[in-house]
């Protein structure tokens, strides 16, 4: 029998980029999305990974709200009038308050990108990386006051190699994503409910918040953490930084030497790296053990130096390991 796919009103809540393809294999797939909720301007401006839900509604011709708080008077006006059946919660960072999970017919269901009850907190796939993790994952839950902490109803098990960073792993968030919202709302379709298993806490605290100020390089650190720590704040995110004679530079790119021994004092240019692969060739830098190549950075202009180009540009001295830590 064929599933009336009307039977349920739902909304969109999101400002993340891991939140667009899901919505899209949903819209695409034929079921009910009511309408989206996104930021307004001047809140998703500052937010790392952001995405353009406004414009992503006016592609599929969907009614799009704007808020500043998902928590505050006018929102929750707003979802009373939405009368809606459920809530998908696919990358925002507010939490939501007793109201406004208790605002839905059936419920508020969101994913938090790890193993739940692993990684608990904030930018889980970040940390991840920045750690030197094998794996981690993402879970889809029912949505509680507390963070991160409602009821599992489905998980999948990511894997880290050393070629992936940020932007290739939220990719294949975004594909789990797909696949559990896509079984959640059939079961839902089909007039039943998902199973949950209730989480056990691991007693970890919190992952913290990352700022854009907290991506300052240590390259005393080891050349694998150095690496590790650059391809976890790359596009879409604000990226790692360092100082050279005083100025700011952003480091995009950056390759991995396998060495264990120390080539000079920390954060110093040893000299270029040369390939007959353009976009192999860069700046090696020394770092508390082995070394990194720089492949990409990015001058306070705003111009990206990459490749022969910055092989062959005119970086000397020592870039600066002060600044506030990490």
């Amino acid at each position: 029998m064929t599933k009336d796919r009307r039977r349920l009103r739902i909304g969109w809540l999101s400002h993340h980029v891991e939140g667009v393809k899901p919505l899209h294999d949903l819209i695409t797939a034929g079921y009910p999305i009511e309408c989206i909720i996104t930021l307004d301007a001047e809140r998703l401006a500052i937010r790392s990974g952001a995405a353009n839900f406004a414009e992503i509604a006016v592609g599929y011709g969907l009614p799009c709200f704007r808020v500043r708080n998902i928590n505050d008077e006018e929102t929750l006006d707003l979802l009373t009038r939405l009368d809606l059946d459920v809530l998908l919660v696919i990358g925002w960072s507010q939490i939501l308050g007793e109201r406004v999970l208790r605002s839905t017919k059936i419920g508020c269901f969101g994913a938090h990108a790890s193993l739940l009850p692993a990684n608990r907190g904030s930018a889980p796939v970040n940390w991840a990386l920045i750690r030197g993790e094998r794996y981690t994952g993402n879970t889809l839950i029912r949505l509680a006051e507390d963070v991160d902490s409602g009821d599992i109803v489905a998980q999948r098990r990511i894997e880290i190699s050393p070629f992936d960073n940020v932007a290739t792993l939220y990719e294949r968030v975004a594909m789990t994503n797909s696949e559990m919202l896509l079984e959640l709302v059939d079961t839902l379709l089909s007039g039943r409910r998902p199973d949950y298993t209730p989480q056990v806490s691991d007693g970890a605290p919190l992952l913290p918040r990352r700022r854009p100020e907290d991506g300052l390089i240590k390259w005393e650190h080891s050349a694998g953490d150095v690496y590790n720590f650059i391809r976890a704040l790359t596009n879409p995110y604000p990226g790692a930084f360092s100082f050279l004679e005083g100025r700011k530079y952003l480091v995009w790119r950056a390759a991995l030497l396998p060495l264990q021994q120390q080539l000079g004092s920390p954060g110093t240019i040893l000299g270029p790296v040369y390939s007959d692969l353009v976009d192999a060739s860069g700046m090696l830098v020394a770092c508390g053990v082995g070394g990194v190549v720089l492949l990409e950075i990015e001058n306070h202009d705003g111009q990206r130096i990459q490749g022969a180009s910055l092989a062959e540009g005119e970086f000397r001295g020592k870039w600066d390991t002060g600044g506030s830590g990490r």
